[in-house]
């Protein structure tokens, strides 16, 4: 049972705050944190916008943190299925924090910087007990050093190289999952490549005393407009990305969700390293044997101009129970109602038609491939 409203714990705030009222931001509840959900402008003219040209999200929230010491490398390899050993110097992969049951505690991006130092950011809904776990499980082999004092921004879109490199110079010859420490407008930033909207852009740590002024140097940009978090849902389910919570928990694994991808081959079953992380065996066989899985993340664009959100049954064309919508908007770039969710894996195939029952009425959806509006990354 919650606890009542007036026990509640007050919402915390990111530094950039002020800012977002200054904007005229409505703000909502969300992990925590008083937040931006839009601007004036709306969802749907930020998400084209952020398309289109370069948008501002404040990720302050989420958890940001330092892994340091020889052994930094080794130890984190023990809680994630990802290559971490190899990780080159100023390359960030993605990684998923494991269960000893190998379901998904989190997701998570980490950056080797050097010096015996692993960069690490989490979701802000999970970082408490992120980083406890991790503290917990590896906190002797290495310094974990939370970075409460620093912000996150994310300048995300197809112009968000312009207006960076107009106060950077030089950083247009980053490519994707790449990074470095920059200064910008007198800011002392670290800067990755990265995002999570699909289209190109960066991701920029800066020590929250200095969030504003960066801020401020960014929107000054003529490409630059802020962007609220009700975008960014759109823009990352649109690229067919998971949001921890929603389409990935510590009820699935990452062969249920097709997170395959994120386990190197040197982890897997005949790799170097296999195994070696919380619940390996489970996830390991799965892999190797994919008729072993109960369901199956999928994408699904319904074929009625109906959005189905999450939550929403799914079932076969015939009526039997098959899975359920964990995402699902009416996309603003593909002008189509898109989801994700699960299914048996019987109607995992791209172009089966299934039923989604929106206030018991079936609406006909079809398995699609991700993502739903093409990814733009700069590799180079």
């Amino acid at each position: 049972m919650s606890a009542p409203a007036a026990n509640a714990a007050p919402l915390l705030t990111t530094p950039l705050n002020a800012l977002h009222l200054e904007l005229g931001a409505r703000m909502v509840p969300f992990a925590g944190y008083s937040m931006p959900v839009q601007y004036p402008a709306g969802l749907m003219a930020e998400h084209l916008h952020t398309r289109q040209a370069a948008g501002l999200f404040d990720v302050s929230h989420m958890g940001q943190l330092r892994l340091v010491g020889a052994d930094a490398a080794a130890a984190f390899e023990t809680l994630v299925p990802a290559d971490v050993i190899d990780l080159p110097v100023g390359k960030q992969r993605y990684g998923l924090l494991l269960t000893d049951e190998g379901t998904i505690i989190d997701d998570l991006m980490f950056f080797n910087q050097g010096n015996d130092t692993l960069f690490v950011i989490v979701n802000g809904a999970c970082k408490v007990e992120d980083i406890a776990h991790i503290q917990a499980r590896i906190g002797q082999r290495c310094e974990v050093a939370p970075m409460p004092d620093h912000a996150l921004l994310a300048l995300q879109g197809p112009q968000a190289v312009t207006a960076l490199a107009r106060l950077a110079p030089g950083i247009e010859k980053l490519v994707f999952m790449t990074g470095g420490s920059y200064t910008i407008a007198g800011c002392d930033c670290f800067v990755t490549r990265s995002g999570y909207t699909g289209e190109d852009g960066f991701e920029i740590s800066v020590p929250a005393a200095q969030a504003d002024t960066l801020a401020r140097a960014l929107l000054a940009q003529p490409e630059v407009k802020p962007i609220g978090l009700g975008a960014r849902n759109s823009l990352r389910l649109e690229a067919g990305l998971c949001l921890y919570g929603n389409d990935i928990d510590t009820t699935t694994t990452p062969p249920e969700a097709a997170l395959n991808w994120a386990i190197q081959k040197v982890r897997r079953t005949g790799g170097a390293r296999a195994g070696g992380f919380p619940g390996a065996d489970k996830v390991l066989a799965q892999i190797d044997n994919p008729a072993s899985l109960a369901r199956k993340r999928v994408g699904l664009v319904a074929l009625e101009r109906v959005p189905v959100r999450e939550h929403t049954p799914l079932q076969s064309t015939d009526g039997q129970a098959i899975g359920e919508v964990t995402s699902g908007l009416l996309g603003p770039t593909v002008n189509e109602p898109v989801a994700m969710g699960y299914v048996t894996p019987a109607f995992a195939a791209i172009g089966t038609r299934v039923n989604a029952i929106v206030r018991g009425k079936a609406v006909p959806m079809e398995v699609r491939a991700m993502p739903f509006a093409p990814a733009n990354y700069f590799r180079g």
